[in-house]
């Protein structure tokens, strides 16, 4: 893939509670899967997982949907967990302190090989305060992204087109934009900070888990 260019979008597909194996496969092949999630609110162990979203670097998107309250947390393992637990794939995020501990919580998930846009522009655009995906994507793909279905029912039966499609522009504006940033980071001197960051992350989500903030300060 050329940087900074987008792949064609492909249609997404939908899948229920979990990955089909031939799914799994093809992104264990590709080495590099974009994920996000979407959850009923921000306090995990209240707020449900209800989708999660993936796409590859081929334009591959899917979304595994758990529309039953009951059936998380998860007990046993699934297609999906056996993804975010291949150390051999690299799991790309935006703000990935929030999505791992999401998908710790609820599929019982220890995600490995994490990269993360949100710190790695915390590192390098360090002219702005502006690191939300929304700015992000509109300084360096050129893209306004239309962010009206964040705050939107994610449990609902019927998700809406519009939902669906900002889900998917979720997950497909992050490969480009590791390409961009992964640049940055190597001619600022910052790749191994930020690698050594991002192996990091899964200590940070389970201190979030666990109740415990600003564990750092005096």
């Amino acid at each position: 893939m050329t940087s900074g260019v987008l792949v064609k979008p492909r249609s997404p597909e939908m899948f229920e509670s979990d990955l089909p194996e031939e799914r799994l496969n093809h992104y264990v092949r590709q080495g590099l899967v974009a994920i996000d999630t979407e959850t009923r609110g921000l306090i995990i162990p209240r707020d449900r997982l209800c989708l999660v979203q993936l796409c590859d670097p081929e334009g591959v998107v899917s979304f595994v949907r758990f529309p039953k309250p009951g059936e998380l947390p998860l007990k046993g393992d699934s297609n999906l967990k056996k993804l975010l637990e291949n150390d051999k794939v690299v799991k790309l995020f935006h703000y990935a302190r929030f999505d791992v501990a999401v998908m710790k919580y609820y599929l019982n998930a220890d995600t490995n090989n994490i990269w993360c846009t949100k710190i790695a522009s915390k590192l390098v655009r360090t002219y702005t305060d502006k690191h939300s995906l929304k700015y992000l994507v509109l300084e360096l793909l050129g893209i306004e992204l239309d962010k009206s279905n964040q705050m939107s029912d994610w449990s609902r039966d019927d998700l809406s087109p519009a939902q669906l499609e900002y889900a998917a522009n979720d997950v497909r504006l992050l490969i480009p934009l590791k390409e961009l940033l992964t640049a940055t980071l190597e001619r600022e001197g910052r790749l191994e900070l930020a690698q050594n960051l991002f192996k990091a992350l899964p200590h940070i989500c389970q201190l979030d888990l666990l109740g415990f903030h600003n564990i750092f300060d005096h």
